[in-house]
């Protein structure tokens, strides 16, 4: 099992990734972090009692280009609990690419629970080891409305890169 550290202009959180129950999804991640993908992306969607989700756009929210999306690897046996990270997608179940979100609160509800549109899930593929006190204040930060999208920091906080180890 491989970690990350993502540095953020709040601090550091290192995360720990679990490539034996999601390996596409790791594999992927870090595809996106090898190529500095995550450099200079901020946390663009902060929901205070849900999660921090970030890894696609610019300080400028501007949408970053990205690789082809996954197959959901939702079905892992992982579970969307506190400190968790796993991956953002839209109503299609398998149409994750860079975009990720750290959970804040215990999320069951995100968590697969059969093969169709409902019940696919979130894609759990780590836990944060070290950094939870970072992970708090950016959920903390006042958001609001940003070039049209909902719960976006006010300030920036930025995900100055992302290292593997």
């Amino acid at each position: 099992m491989s970690t990350v550290t993502i540095e953020t202009s709040l601090g550091e959180i290192k995360v720990k990734l679990n490539s034996e129950k999601a390996p596409a999804t790791v594999k992927n991640f870090l595809s996106y972090v090898e190529s500095g993908h995550y450099n200079g992306t901020i946390f663009h969607r902060v929901i205070e009692n849900f999660m921090i989700q970030g890894g696609g756009f610019d300080k400028d929210m501007n949408q970053k280009a990205v690789n082809a999306p996954i197959k959901c690897e939702s079905n892992n046996g992982l579970s969307n609990k506190t400190g968790t990270i796993a991956m953002a997608r839209t109503m299609d179940a398998h149409s994750a690419t860079s975009q990720f979100f750290i959970n804040v609160k215990d999320n069951d509800f995100l968590d697969f629970t059969a093969e169709n549109v409902q019940g696919w899930g979130y894609a759990v593929f780590g836990e944060v080891i070290d950094g939870m006190a970072v992970v708090n204040q950016i959920k903390g930060v006042d958001t609001g409305f940003v070039k049209g999208m909902s719960d976006v920091p006010l300030e920036t906080v930025e995900i100055i890169k992302v290292t593997a180890e």
